[in-house]
C-alpha cells in the first residue's frame, strides 16, 4: 500500500507528495506561534468592543425615555369628550338660479339691423343690445321734413301780410276785416307747422325705440334672433339674468316642517371646487308643494354668475339628534383602520373608533363625528 503521509528525506528539509514524487514548499514550523498570538490580540479587542457596546446600549434606553418624558408634556393635548346636538343633515340638489330672467324686447316692427351681444356676456341696465330697424319710418321722416320746410315758408309769408296790412290799416288805407283775415291766416300757418313738428318728433322717437335696451345688469343667457329677422312690437330679442345667483331647493315634503327662512344650509366643497365648504341660508319656503317637493330659495356667497342652472348637493337640517364630533386631527388612520389616543389612569392606549362624516361647524371647522368607540367623559391625547 502507498502511504499518504508526506515523507521527508534526511539531508533536505522537504516534504515530497506520495502520489507524484513532486516536491512540497517549505513549511515554515513558525506559523503557528504567531497565528495564536494573532488570534489572542483579536479576542480581546473584540471584548472590549462588545464590553463598550453593551454599556452603550444600557444607557441609550434610559435617555431615550427621558427624551421622551421631556417632550410629552409640551406635545400633548388633552380632549374631553362630550355629546353634543348637531344638525341631523340631508343631502338634496338645488339648482342655480337666477333671481329673474327677463327678456329684452323690441319696441317698434321692423328688421334686425344690429345684434351687438352673444351667449354669455355681461350687460348693464340700458345697454344698446340690438337695433330694429323700418325703412318706412326713414320715409316717413323725409316727407315730414319737405311738409316742416314748406309750412315754415308759409308762415313767413303769412307774417310778411301781416305786418303789411297792419301798418296799411293804421294808415286808414285798408279796413280792418284785413287786419284780421291777415292774422288768421299766420295762426293757421304757425299751428300748422307746429304740428308737422310734432309728428317728426313722433317718428324720431319711434327710430329711436329701434334701439333695443338692457332691462337690468346681468348676463346674457340666449339669443333669440339674428341680424336680419323680422320682429313685431313686444317680440323678445335676447334673455338676460340678473347678476344676483341664488340656489334654488326642491325638498322632499316630508321635510317641509323642518325648513325655515334664516336656517343655515351646507354646500360641499368638492361641488365648488374649492378647499372649503361653503355655507348660506335660506331666504324664501314657498308655501305650494310641486311634485311632492317643497321649493325653497337660499342665498349663498361666491356661487359664480356664468353658469345657471348647474346642479349642486346641498346639504339641509331636519332637525337635531345627539352626536360626538372630535377634531380630525386627533384620529389617526393605519391599514384602513381609524385609532385614538385615549387617556386612562396614567397611561395612553389607542383604541379603533368608527368614523363618520365630516360635520365642520364655524367654531370646529375639522370636525368629524365618530360613531362608535367613545364614551361621555373619555379623554383623548392628540397624537
Amino acid at each position: 500500500m502507498k502511504s499518504t503521509a508526506l515523507r521527508r528525506t534526511s539531508n533536505e528539509n522537504k516534504f515530497y507528495d506520495p502520489c507524484n514524487g513532486h516536491p512540497l514548499s517549505k513549511i515554515n514550523t513558525a506559523a503557528p506561534a504567531a497565528k495564536d498570538k494573532r488570534r489572542t490580540a483579536r479576542d480581546v479587542t473584540i471584548f472590549k468592543t462588545r464590553r463598550i457596546s453593551s454599556m452603550r446600549l444600557s444607557i441609550l434606553p434610559a435617555a431615550l425615555a427621558a427624551f421622551v418624558l421631556s417632550l410629552a408634556p409640551a406635545r400633548a393635548e388633552m380632549l374631553t369628550v362630550a355629546q353634543h346636538q348637531v344638525a341631523d343633515e340631508k343631502a338634496v340638489f338645488a339648482t342655480v338660479e337666477s333671481i329673474s330672467v327677463a327678456p329684452a324686447r323690441g319696441r317698434i316692427s321692423g328688421t334686425v339691423a344690429q345684434l351687438n351681444v352673444r351667449e354669455g356676456d355681461r350687460v348693464a341696465a340700458g345697454q344698446v343690445i340690438a337695433t330694429v330697424g323700418d325703412e318706412k319710418l326713414v320715409l316717413q321722416m323725409k316727407s315730414l321734413d319737405a311738409q316742416i320746410e314748406a309750412l315754415q315758408a308759409q308762415a313767413n309769408q303769412a307774417q310778411i301780410d301781416f305786418t303789411r296790412i297792419e301798418g296799411l290799416v293804421e294808415r286808414g288805407t285798408l279796413p280792418r276785416v284785413k287786419l284780421d283775415e291777415a292774422r288768421t291766416a299766420l295762426n293757421v300757418a304757425d299751428n300748422g307747422l307746429r304740428a308737422r313738428t310734432a309728428e317728426r318728433a313722433v317718428i324720431s322717437q319711434q327710430l329711436s325705440e329701434g334701439r333695443v335696451l338692457a332691462p337690468s345688469d346681468g348676463r346674457v343667457l340666449k339669443k333669440l334672433v339674428t341680424v336680419g329677422s323680422v320682429v313685431l312690437p313686444g317680440d323678445a330679442i335676447v334673455t338676460v339674468a340678473q347678476q344676483h345667483f341664488k340656489l334654488r331647493l326642491r325638498v322632499p315634503e316630508r321635510h317641509a316642517r323642518f325648513l325655515q327662512p334664516g336656517d343655515k344650509i351646507r354646500v360641499d366643497a368638492a361641488e365648488l371646487g374649492e378647499e372649503a365648504p361653503r355655507t348660506g341660508v335660506i331666504d324664501l319656503v314657498y308655501p305650494q308643494i310641486e311634485e311632492g317637493r317643497v321649493i325653497a330659495d337660499a342665498t349663498v356667497e361666491g356661487l359664480g354668475e356664468y353658469f345657471v342652472g348647474d346642479r349642486l348637493r346641498v346639504w339641509i337640517s331636519a332637525g337635531t339628534r345627539p352626536a360626538f364630533v372630535i377634531p380630525a386631527s386627533y384620529v389617526r388612520t393605519r391599514f384602513g383602520i381609524d385609532y385614538i389616543q385615549l387617556r386612562q389612569a396614567d397611561r395612553t392606549v389607542e383604541i379603533p373608533v368608527q368614523r363618520g362624516r365630516n360635520v365642520p361647524t364655524p367654531a370646529l371647522p375639522d370636525g368629524l363625528e365618530i360613531l362608535s368607540g367613545l364614551r361621555d367623559g373619555d379623554q383623548l391625547v392628540q397624537p
